[in-house]
């Protein structure tokens, strides 16, 4: 089985960003049809479908954003990817084999949002890209978009950091899901006219708290 054979290989390396995506696309049954389905009832995603708006259009301009104002969602998003040496095109190569499979090209455009948004979640959550910060961020994604693919990467990664930190690995977990079922639905907000704005505004408006037993639990890994 695909899937199986993918999630072996993720277990094993946890940094192969492919397997992700065979993952996800192998298990997500129906869900990223469903929320295309959702995505284009809204006005910014009709407007996205109709117009073809490609995100990596803004945040492939770097320039621009380190030259937001300090504390903007773009400028902690640029801090982030700097620090992270991060390009926004990043997962684009990582997923081409996937991308081949989508039906029909509004399919692809909100398949590609989701995917080159992937680090404005992080910035948005406050989620590392360590391997407990990854898992967190796809529980609160599985949240946001129901993929089964997503929910079992989460979980087989929650027990195996389970061995190393602990059972707060699990509080970690819940909390990120139940976060991304409490905040707006990420994937129709237009978030290239958010970027000038201070993040914790935006972190207020889309309802999402400060990850703390994410960040009590790292720390106390990392100092022990």
């Amino acid at each position: 089985m695909v899937a199986t054979r993918a999630l072996r290989a993720l277990i094993a390396n946890p940094q192969d960003t492919p397997k992700v995506f065979e993952v996800i696309r192998a298990l997500g049954g129906p869900s990223l049809e469903r929320g295309l389905r959702r995505f284009q009832d809204t006005d910014f995603g009709d407007l996205v479908l109709r117009d073809d708006i490609d995100i990596l259009d803004t945040l492939e301009q770097r320039s621009m954003l380190g030259a937001l104002p300090n504390g903007s969602f773009g400028s902690t998003y640029y801090h982030f990817t700097q620090r992270e040496e991060l390009a926004a095109e990043g997962l684009v190569d990582a997923s081409a084999a996937e991308a081949e499979t989508f039906s029909h090209p509004h399919l692809l455009r909100y398949a590609a949002r989701l995917r080159d948004t992937h680090d404005l979640w992080h910035t948005l959550t406050g989620y590392g890209r360590d391997e407990l910060g990854e898992a967190c961020l796809l529980a609160f994604t599985y949240a946001q978009t129901r993929n089964r693919g997503i929910f079992l990467i989460a979980v087989v990664g929650g027990f195996k950091l389970r061995q190393a930190m602990g059972p707060g690995v699990f509080r970690a977990l819940l909390r990120a899901y139940r976060d991304g079922r409490q905040a707006a639905w990420l994937p129709a907000i237009n978030f290239e006219s958010l970027l000038s704005t201070p993040i914790n505004a935006v972190r207020t408006q889309l309802r999402i708290p400060d990850p703390l037993p994410y960040r009590s639990l790292l720390a106390a890994y990392t100092a022990s």
